[in-house]
């Protein structure tokens, strides 16, 4: 198994080494090195996990920049490529680099002299002067309507390493994508991931297969922790224990013999909501974090997590989602009972279904955002919703004003179950109840 891992390290090293913007190959790597292409497969996988390699749909593999967290919102014109069905006519060894904006080129040369910078893509048509331009002020370039080029402008891009792309698809169509292309990408940049949060392996107490209970006993001391991940000698996940498992264990005892098999992991791209919900269903304190391999890389506690749920929390909105939109028509409505806390809602146009009316999936989220809204006047935080039962929803009418009302069934600690009801002009219009758990410390 050593000299796997060794054969493996030394890939990425090579990978590693090669020049930002060379295609990298599994049967060349294999040749090269003299592995197999399973190894080699692999440890591509692996360096694009890490982020220094990027695999691109009519592209190929090619060695990248390593992307920073916090450049994560800008595209690359290699993802341009892919969105909109493009040809790379030339620079292609620049396919890795971001770009910070769009300038249409509908103008002339000398205008676009003021409005062009490096890390521009320029969106043009059939205009060669226009391209060269771009291309000398450091900006790539994407001819729009099918258009070829000529090969001065090809050789130019080679040479200045700056991508140019052709589709067939018009200057509007084009603009339009990309746009909603970097709206998306800045939504993307407010989801936390495990890969966030995580306590990596270095900071990680573990114990191995072949340890015994008495070391468990000897980790609880020195970490003051009482769950651990239990790897093998390939730093696999075997298991987990607990105090558990131990408790009334002879002391030689092999750790193998007593720990949790196959437990619950995470992979370092699982959102922290989702992880959040599976350790509040699960009744779980830490969970380990692991590559496809099953390769132990780190744990992550109940503590990481509510940590977390409280920075995104503070976070500032940047991209607005569907959901977000939604719950910005959410207004709290003032009640003569100070403990009785109703909303008020109107029905836009994009939210109403084919027939004109209130569609469902954003009747369910008004019922989701009204229960948390409801729970955290209650200084319940960190909020789970585990069941919605929708008992029924008449048609309301796009821009009309609903006033939604919660009742608190019943709460405890853990779990609550709480009755939404719907009303238009003091009809009531739907109505739904709803289960949820709580993630307390």
């Amino acid at each position: 198994m050593s000299g796997l891992a060794t054969k493996h390290e030394q890939i990425l090293k090579y990978i590693e080494e090669l020049a930002v913007g060379e295609k990298i190959s599994v049967r060349k790597i294999a040749k090269n090195l003299h592995v197999s292409e399973g190894t080699a497969y692999r440890a591509i996988k692996d360096a694009e996990i890490v982020g220094f390699v990027s695999t691109i749909k009519r592209v190929g593999t090619i060695r990248i920049e390593r992307k920073q967290k916090d450049s994560i919102e800008k595209l690359t014109y290699a993802e341009i490529v892919n969105m909109i069905d493009g040809q790379v006519l030339g620079g292609r060894a620049g396919l890795h680099k971001s770009l910070n904006k769009f300038v249409i080129g509908a103008m002339t040369v000398e205008a676009m002299e003021r409005y062009t910078d490096a890390g521009n893509l320029v969106i043009v048509g059939n205009r060669v002067d226009a391209q060269e331009l771009a291309l000398e002020r450091g900006a790539a370039v994407l001819i729009t309507g099918g258009f070829d080029t000529v090969e001065s402008v090809k050789k130019l891009a080679d040479e200045k390493e700056l991508p140019i792309l052709s589709t067939t698809y018009d200057t509007f169509t084009v603009g339009t994508m990309i746009n909603r292309a970097i709206f998306d990408q800045l939504i993307k940049k407010e989801v936390v991931f495990v890969e966030d949060i995580l306590t990596p392996l270095e900071k990680t107490a573990y114990l191995s297969t072949s340890d015994r209970v008495e070391d468990w006993y000897k980790k609880e001391t020195s970490t003051g922790h009482s769950r651990f991940p239990v790897v093998n000698k390939a730093m696999r996940l075997s298991g987990m224990i607990t105090s558990k498992d131990v408790i009334d264990k002879n002391l030689s005892i092999s750790i193998e013999r007593v720990m949790t098999k196959n437990p619950l992991t995470v992979g370092p791209k699982m959102s922290v909501a989702s992880v959040s919900h599976m350790m509040i269903w699960e009744g779980i304190e830490v969970i380990p974090v692991v590559k496809d391999d099953l390769t132990l890389i780190g744990i992550v506690s109940r503590q990481d997590i509510l940590k977390s749920l409280q920075m995104i929390q503070r976070q500032p909105q940047i991209g607005e989602t569907i959901d977000d939109t939604i719950t910005n028509q959410l207004i709290e409505k003032t009640t003569d009972d100070v403990s009785e806390l109703d909303f008020q809602f109107t029905v836009t146009p994009q939210m109403t279904n084919n027939i004109g009316t209130l569609s469902y999936g954003v009747f369910t989220q008004i019922v989701c955002d009204v229960v948390q809204q409801k729970l955290f006047s209650l200084k319940k935080r960190n909020v789970a919703i585990e069941n919605i039962s929708i008992y029924f929803l008449k048609p309301v009418q796009m821009d009309a004003t609903i006033v939604i009302k919660p009742r608190i069934l019943e709460i405890g600690r853990k779990a609550g179950k709480i009755d939404i009801e719907l009303y238009l002009e003091g009809i009531l219009v739907g109505k739904a109840i709803v289960a949820c758990q709580m993630m307390e410390r």
